[in-house]
């Protein structure tokens, strides 16, 4: 071939090549809308109704203690990220969850100081010192929670008297009265008759934490992140199934008065447990990977909620089971990992 016929063809292929080349950037390259403060917000909204109802039944306090506790935390973030000379991430919404989920786990009647505390415990000891967003192994308004309970178990366990259509037993939960007067004293908390009851604590007329209360909000609010896709429904339905289950089956009071005796709704709807399971089983921080492994920590945190119900000297056990999960977190996914694709299993691994 001629040099002038060699460089023509060159040229031909180049400009061949030209047309079809590709633009490689780095991983990952499947992308979405969906941003981590778009995420955050979002998670706000849907526990805004179940907040505001608190708010509603709970009085003036349950807002001071939510606007404390959020405030605090935003705060606490900002001067954390500002003397480490990190940057500044309080308009991601992330803080504003965290204080606004650990208001929402504790008594309305709490001392709005004590919020403060636990605003600090949940972002400088749990979120900020083991890296911030993304890194914290423990859920931080459960921490915070948790640190709140053991310095100050008396606040953390005062609760108001009901009112409205409910029969009042002062500072008592249904949980608590439950646990330590049977069955009966917690009927006539609601005037003896079991279908008020159920009512009245799907609606979020009862004793307790000032966001734990109206089932049917905590429900539509989960609803919701799953509608966005946020949140697996597999893991809210087999940690309350699970409660439910157990509990029907070994949760008479007292304990030993037979099988299939205990009231499984009741136990479903009661505390913490819905709150727990939408949106703190769920986060996408502290729980496993895999869809595979979410279902063994909501698993997990189901049995302990039962365990502690039933013979723990607490009658709430959502959040240290949720905890208690946490730490095993990096185990789970270690054990539910799932094969490289096109990876070759060893011949004769075990």
């Amino acid at each position: 071939m001629s040099p002038v016929a060699e460089g023509q063809t060159k040229g031909k292929d180049a400009k061949d090549m030209q047309e079809y080349k590709f633009t490689v950037s780095s991983s990952p390259h499947v992308r979405c809308n969906e941003t981590i403060p778009k995420i955050m917000w979002n998670v706000v909204a849907a526990l805004v109704p179940a907040a505001a109802f608190g708010v509603f039944y709970f009085g003036m306090n349950a807002l001071v203690n939510i606007f404390v506790a959020i405030v605090s935390a935003v705060i606490f973030e900002y001067l954390w990220e500002k003397m480490m000379h990190k940057k500044i991430t309080i308009q991601d919404g992330s803080a504003v969850i965290t204080g606004l989920l650990l208001a929402m786990t504790c008594p309305p009647t709490l001392p709005w100081w004590m919020s403060i505390v636990g605003s600090f415990l949940a972002i400088v000891v749990c979120k900020q010192s083991m890296g911030g967003l993304g890194y914290n192994l423990f859920n931080p308004a459960h921490v915070g929670r948790a640190g709140l309970m053991v310095s100050w178990p008396v606040a953390m366990t005062t609760w108001t008297s009901l009112n409205g259509t409910v029969d009042a037993v002062a500072s008592a939960t249904p949980l608590n009265v439950l646990k330590h007067n049977g069955h009966d004293a917690l009927l006539s908390m609601f005037g003896g008759d079991p279908m008020t009851m159920y009512q009245q604590m799907f609606i979020g007329f009862r004793n307790g934490s000032m966001g734990e209360t109206s089932t049917v909000l905590l429900v539509l609010g989960g609803l919701y992140l799953i509608y966005k896709g946020y949140v697996n429904w597999q893991v809210p339905v087999t940690m309350i199934a699970t409660v439910g289950i157990l509990m029907w089956i070994v949760g008479g009071i007292p304990l030993g008065t037979g099988l299939f005796s205990g009231d499984p709704l009741f136990h479903m709807m009661a505390g913490g447990l819905v709150i727990g399971a939408f949106f703190m089983a769920t986060d996408m921080v502290t729980a496993p990977i895999t869809l595979k492994g979410q279902i063994i920590f909501a698993l997990g945190c189901g049995l302990i909620t039962v365990l502690i119900r039933l013979v723990g000297g607490y009658p709430e056990g959502v959040c240290y089971s949720i905890l208690l999960m946490n730490a095993l977190t990096p185990l789970i996914d270690r054990l539910v990992k799932p094969r490289v694709f096109g990876a070759v299993k060893a011949k004769g691994a075990k």
